[in-house]
């Protein structure tokens, strides 16, 4: 697999995200299957999300070895009254998850191979790569565009 490829997939995985959000109407952004989120929720968290993994991936290209990847509890988050995810707009948070995820692609493109094996280590689950970046939020964009069209359609 080559950089190009690491990139496309990301690439990818962000715009099956968006498409994902934009064919959903209003009426379907509160609905959720039970015990899980709606849409709404799941793009709030994916702007909180995604701007950890702006900080995430640039603490690994510039500061690796070595450096630390702190985690946080996403759960207690999406539960903060403060931080609104029930009620609040998404289109700020939408803007977020667009900004980020095109930075942060403009930064993959610039990676070489060796690049993907520099790590730090994650406060919660230990060694953490660039390779390992990659592979989470390849996938996270894709798991939630899933979760969301899931909650939207659910009755």
């Amino acid at each position: 697999m080559t950089i190009d490829d690491i990139a496309s997939a990301y690439e990818t995985s962000t715009n099956e995200f968006l498409t994902a959000v934009r064919s959903i109407s209003d009426e379907q952004l509160d609905r959720h299957v039970k015990d899980g989120w709606s849409p709404r929720q799941v793009v709030h968290h994916m702007a909180d999300s995604e701007a950890q993994s702006y900080a995430r991936l640039r603490r690994l290209v510039a500061e690796a070895p070595g450096t630390t990847i702190q985690g946080y509890d996403e759960a207690l988050w999406a539960e903060n009254d403060k931080l609104g995810y029930r009620e609040l707009p998404i289109e700020h948070s939408l803007a977020v998850v667009v900004a980020v995820r095109t930075s942060s692609l403009d930064i993959l493109r610039r990676l070489s191979i060796d690049d993907l094996s520099r790590t730090g280590t994650h406060s919660e689950s230990g060694s953490y790569s660039i390779q390992s970046w990659t592979e989470i939020y390849t996938a996270h964009a894709r798991d939630h565009a899933a979760q969301l069209l899931e909650a939207a359609n659910a009755n």
